[in-house]
């Protein structure tokens, strides 16, 4: 455990535990799945191609169309992405959200299919940014990349208050680098963020990237010490616009960060909620037992329904959209 994790009254005011339901074993095996299909395949040297064939396979079991949603290209100012749209949309509502893929891939079926619940329950359409990837685009392409599509959307007349901004592990960093660089820029924040297994520390200094090294089901030490190269060089890593947990959060929009309690980067989300904490920020953090890596994305488990039932309570909380 970190000394985050040890300052019991600093974390228990904002975490939350989620348990296994009825039928853990299911999960367990989901895990062991995992481990043999995925985890075992990741070392120090990343090769790129394979990770980009392994992601677009899993892509293709996802449904290209789904009921009640259109899906539409979209471009940002130069900057390509998705417009998922439901048909019970209020035009002035959108989820900005920026996908994981370790920076270097990307599964806008798998994303599509999480974000299609939260655009019905929340009345919002959302756009998702197609950032130009690593290693061919390295640091600073996906972060410029997000921060303008958000800047678009201001100029197309979407109100801050309006806008949520959410993404999953390496899209989890550009979610709190884009608050970071709109915070310096002295630019109108977002209304509220979600953060699912975000990846916020290059360093690897959280201690859970040792406890948590067998553990999790997906990624290995080595795989993230070498995939984080194809982003950013070495002298880069601790610079908050690659790592941003070592920002300043003062002023930062609510956050709500949804994180497995076997990943290796549950340490990220836990300094991250405390350091909102200190900073005044608003902020709720999840921790849900022995869940892979953005689990959200399975559809087929229940704690991905309630987990998606929850992130739209905390929009609902932080937005006055209502039906």
């Amino acid at each position: 455990m970190n000394n985050y994790l040890h300052d019991s009254a600093n974390i228990a005011a904002i975490t939350q535990v989620f348990g296994p339901t009825k039928g853990h074993w299911k999960y367990s095996l989901l895990n062991l799945l995992l481990r043999v299909s995925v985890k075992w395949r990741h070392g120090l040297e990343v090769n790129v191609s394979s990770v980009r064939d392994q992601v677009t396979k899993l892509d293709r079991q996802a449904p290209k169309q789904l009921p009640g949603l259109n899906r539409l290209k979209a471009n940002a100012d130069g900057v390509s992405g998705e417009w998922l749209v439901p048909d019970n949309h209020q035009d002035n509502r959108v989820v900005l959200y920026l996908h994981g893929g370790a920076f270097v891939a990307s599964s806008p079926n798998v994303h599509a299919t999480m974000l299609a619940p939260w655009c019905e329950a929340l009345g919002a359409r959302a756009l998702m940014v197609d950032y130009r990837l690593a290693p061919e685009h390295p640091f600073p392409a996906a972060s410029d990349d997000s921060f303008t599509a958000y800047k678009w959307l201001l100029e197309q007349g979407f109100a801050p208050k309006d806008i949520v901004i959410a993404g999953d592990s390496a899209g989890g960093n550009l979610v709190l680098s884009t608050l970071l660089r709109l915070k310096a820029e002295q630019l109108a924040r977002p209304a509220c963020a979600v953060l699912l297994s975000p990846f916020l520390d290059f360093t690897l200094s959280g201690r859970s990237a040792l406890t948590n090294a067998q553990r999790d089901p997906i990624f290995t030490s080595a795989f993230a010490i070498g995939v984080r190269s194809h982003y950013a060089p070495a002298e880069l890593h601790s610079d908050p616009r690659v790592s941003p947990l070592l920002g300043d959060f003062e002023g930062l929009p609510p956050m709500l960060f949804q994180v497995g309690s076997t990943e290796m980067l549950l340490d990220d989300s836990v300094r991250a909620a405390s350091k909102a904490r200190d900073a005044k920020v608003p902020v709720q953090l999840e921790i849900w037992e022995k869940l892979p890596h953005v689990f959200q994305t399975i559809d087929a488990l229940p704690q991905a329904k309630t987990a998606a039932q929850r992130i739209c309570q905390f929009v609902g909380q932080h937005t006055d959209w209502t039906h």
